[in-house]
């Protein structure tokens, strides 16, 4: 294929016709794949993969884990085999422990950054289909629209009003105008006004264009060798848990010395004693903890994907658990996004329109008998004005009428439908010239057609803007100078069909002067004549009252921000049950006359934000930061960008959204649906609590281990515990119900309570794990060593305190299964994956008691079957009282 820079120098047709493709179909299946063979995929550079053996190589970076390997060297120095080779056969199964844990969460978070890959419009085969960016190929037909993401070097073919900010290859901030022109020089790629390059943005109007270059071939791709994505960066929680085992670890050390000073003070073996102390630190010390936090947070996002909710980093999981104000955006999120016209106001007359969805089929009645709309001038005007000033369209896709662009504008084309006419016959009529594209400041759209031998311009906008345009009214087919009356009546009319939650949308044109050959704001949006008002409603989602009850029953409040009217946003907020008679509604206007300190003072009781502009969401957000809030924000516009950026959660629309919103977002919605949302909240407060558990259950266990042998070595006692039994419980046992309790089931009361504070401590609510417990382990255990010491031997003895800690441990786990209700009222009692750990868990320790081989390495012996019964009854002990607690502590709340 030729160069980027001739390329420039050709006009479409050539440009095309060298790279054999259509810009009416696109390229076949067929030829795709042969060309993705040639030019592989459309990236910057390959992501280093995973390294299976540094993530191994890792599990033995512990500095008390090389204590462990050299007490194993010492142990094979003094000849003390069976102890080295538990000692090392232990560090090999804690590092295949680990990767696993590991290697699943990078994979996850592999497969996280897969969904959150952005998205291409391309032709294919004749069809517009939406596709990953890495799949595109020189030749692949793109349209781009405002606030695309351009995903490769590509020729311009088509564009109305097209602006770049090209500042991610230039360092030029300002835009660039683009237009097809072929350059008859050889241009640098500042020059290039026919071009479009990768990962620049589109800031206005759109475009059609043919891939030319993809990957490393593109302009970014020669100035940069590798452009890798940021580190995943540790959450708030891990680092705290960090620093938590950081500090238990030197504690530990400190006990641990004072431990074996003491037994060897008193005579016991330097060696036993030296493995004791190190064995212990290694136990004390949750090191898995980190691993097993990684992976709950790694399973959260799975389950959010799932949920239609694409997470794009791990601290967002956590942050969702403590989000309690929800800022939403009213259409698509808590509506259907399927609009509908119901109404069109045109010469003083309301007209009803029947039909739903996007089938273009339906009745135009005046007074409730039908008409026929092509017959009354104005009712025409206004159906040309709506379906032509307009970005969408409208075609059926096996047996199914579905849209492309905005919801609606694709309704102002199905409303045409209904009437008999399709936007492509009028196009035929009325050919495109320019476009004067949309925007939130002007709140108004336009196109210039030529029809016969005159230019004439179709205004669509919102009304109170639009009016303020017109100079004329047509009224009983005569145009005539607009009144202050006029003005009154038509914005009554829109209020009252906003009072019914319509969206309004004023429609106007003007005959363009021959003069004026410069298509500007200024020249073709004055001295309109106006036409008539269209009213559209988009329906509530059936799922989003459920969500929003359930919000606040979570606690969580919900403030609806939205571009739409007072009447409507009220109007559809009452349908859902949002708002009561008391609500606090404020308008974008209204924001505008309030200080900061003013706005701060209330922003947390307003219910409804209505005609607010994307600026607004941003001081919006800052004041509930203010105040302490944790705020999550919805947008899906380029100009949302800084409010998704400067909210605690963004949450960028998956289907509506541009790619710059969903670089700026926390959270891409992949259904755009408010119930999602919730979803996504009830996720991270469930990934928090199992966290919690998975804490709770490590970190008892390990300091009742060390009460014990601390206790035992004061008291004079023979060790309750040998070194390789305690890295046993703690590198193997606990292993694997840690893992089932990270993958618990959602705890279904996770959403009747009120948001965590963000700096609340982890260890909240755990005394009764966390103290009462291990000392009830230390006291159960103890009784049982003595008893045996006095009715048996010291292996005995100590075989009966191994298996009776397990067997606590076990009990524990299902009780850490739900950390505030008791057993008897979850459901289910217990997970199929904690079941399997424990039967696991249980099963290897029976082997550990009655197989000569092991008994020989674990120092253990057969234990009777009374003997069992004392020890499940002794170690029950504290899970009883653990459930006795709960029970009581819910009885109390």
């Amino acid at each position: 294929m030729a160069t980027d820079k001739f390329w420039y120098q050709l006009s479409p047709e050539e440009v095309l016709s060298s790279l054999h493709t259509s810009k009416r179909t696109g390229l076949t299946n067929q030829e795709v794949e042969k060309r993705r063979q040639k030019y592989g995929k459309n990236i910057l550079a390959r992501k280093k993969k995973i390294n299976l053996f540094l993530i191994f190589a890792k599990q033995f970076k512990s500095f008390l884990i090389l204590l462990l390997v050299i007490a194993g060297a010492i142990a094979l120095a003094v000849q003390h085999y069976i102890d080295a080779a538990v000692i090392f056969a232990i560090i090999i199964m804690n590092a295949l422990i680990g990767f696993a844990q590991e290697f699943r969460a990078e994979k996850a978070i592999e497969a996280l950054k897969k969904l959150a890959a952005p998205k291409a419009h391309v032709i294919r085969n004749g069809k517009k289909i939406k596709i990953p960016t890495q799949d595109l190929v020189p030749g692949d037909i793109i349209v781009l629209e405002q606030g695309d993401k351009v995903p490769a070097d590509a020729r311009l073919l088509q564009e109305i009003n097209l602006k770049v900010n090209e500042a991610t290859l230039t360092g030029e901030s300002t835009t660039v105008s683009k237009d097809i022109s072929a350059l008859k020089e050889k241009a640098i790629v500042a020059e290039r006004k026919n071009y479009v390059f990768m990962n620049t943005i589109i800031t206005n109007g759109r475009a059609t264009a043919v891939v030319t270059e993809t990957g490393m071939h593109t302009e970014v791709g020669k100035i940069a060798k590798m452009i890798e994505e940021a580190e995943t960066k540790k959450t708030p929680l891990q680092e705290k848990l960090a620093d938590v085992a950081k500090t238990l670890g030197i504690a530990t050390v400190i006990i641990c010395a004072v431990i074996f000073a003491a037994g060897v003070l008193r005579g016991l073996g330097l060696f036993d004693m030296f493995l004791t102390a190190i064995s212990l630190a290694v136990a004390a010390v949750p090191e898995g903890l980190p691993a097993i936090v990684t992976i709950t947070l790694a399973i959260g996002l799975d389950r959010m994907a799932k949920r239609k909710a694409i997470v794009r980093s791990l601290p967002a999981v956590e942050t969702l658990g403590s989000c309690n104000i929800i800022c939403t955006d009213k259409t698509g999120t808590l509506t259907k996004n399927e609009m509908t016209v119901r109404k069109i106001y045109t010469n003083g007359k309301f007209i009803d329109v029947t039909g739903e969805g996007y089938v273009p089929e339906g009745e135009f009645k005046l007074d409730k008998k039908q008409i026929k709309p092509l017959d009354d001038k104005q009712t025409n005007i206004l159906l040309h004005i709506g379906a032509l000033c307009n970005g969408a369209n409208l075609y059926k896709e096996k047996n199914k009428w579905v849209i492309t662009g905005d919801p609606t504008e694709a309704s102002l084309i199905v409303l045409a439908g209904k009437a008999g006419l399709t936007k492509e016959h009028m196009l035929e009529k009325y050919p495109y010239i320019t476009e004067l594209s949309f925007d939130a400041k002007r709140k108004r759209m336009s196109t210039v057609h030529k029809h016969e031998d005159k230019e004439i311009a179709f205004v669509k906008g919102a009304p109170d803007v639009l009016i303020e345009h017109c100079t004329h009214i047509i009224k009983n087919g005569k145009v005539i100078r607009i009144t202050g009356a006029d003005k009154k009546e038509i914005l009554k009319a829109s209020d009252d069909m906003a009072e019914k939650a319509l969206r309004i949308l004023g429609m106007a044109y003007k005959e363009v002067p021959t003069t004026i050959k410069d298509y500007t704001i200024e020249n073709i949006e004055e001295n309109l004549v106006f036409v008539g008002l269209t009213g559209m409603i988009d329906p509530p989602r059936p799922e989003a009252k459920k969500a929003l009850e359930q919000s606040k029953k979570a606690g969580i409040k919900v403030s609806v921000v939205t571009g739409d009217y007072k009447t409507t946003a009220k109007a559809i907020s009452r349908d859902l049950g949002l708002i009561t008679s008391e609500s606090k509604i404020i308008t974008g206007k209204e924001l505008d006359k309030l200080s900061d300190k003013e706005f701060e003072k209330q922003a947390d009781e307003i219910t409804i934000y209505a005609r607010v502009s994307p600026e607004h969401k941003v001081r919006i957000v800052k004041a509930l930061q203010k105040k302490g809030h944790i705020a999550a924000m919805t947008g899906d516009g380029v100009n949302d960008a800084p409010a998704l950026k400067q909210a605690n959660i963004g949450i960028a629309m998956g289907i509506a959204g541009t790619d710059v919103a969903k670089e700026a977002s926390d959270m891409v919605l992949e259904d755009d649906n408010f119930a999602t949302i919730v979803s996504a909240v009830k996720e991270g407060r469930g990934v928090f609590n199992n966290i919690k558990k998975s804490i709770a259950f490590l970190l008892s266990g390990n300091i009742a281990e060390i009460i014990i042998i601390f206790a035992a070595v004061l008291a004079g006692l023979p060790l309750p515990l040998l070194a390789v039994q305690i890295l046993w419980i703690n590198l193997v046992t606990d292993g694997l119900p840690a893992l089932a309790l990270s993958a618990d089931p959602i705890d279904p009361h996770v959403m009747r309570h009120k948001p965590r504070l963000p700096k609340e401590s982890v260890f909240k609510g755990l005394r009764a794990y966390l103290v009462e417990y291990p000392l009830i382990l230390f006291a159960g255990t103890m009784a049982l060593f003595w008893w045996f010491l006095k009715s048996q031997n010291v292996v005995y003895a100590q075989t009966a305190v191994f298996t009776s800690i397990v067997v606590f441990e076990m009990f524990q786990a299902f009780s850490c299964h739900s950390l505030d209700e008791s057993i008897v009222k979850v459901k289910p009692i217990f997970s199929a994956w904690l079941f399997a750990a424990a039967l696991i868990a249980m099963s290897l320790q029976v082997a550990l008691v009655y197989t000569p081989v092991l008994q020989n390495v674990f120092h253990t012996t057969a234990l009777a079957l009374k003997d069992w019964l004392i020890i499940f009854a002794f170690s029950s002990i504290g899970f009883v009282y653990l459930e006795a607690y709960k029970a009581f502590k819910s009885r109390k709340t």
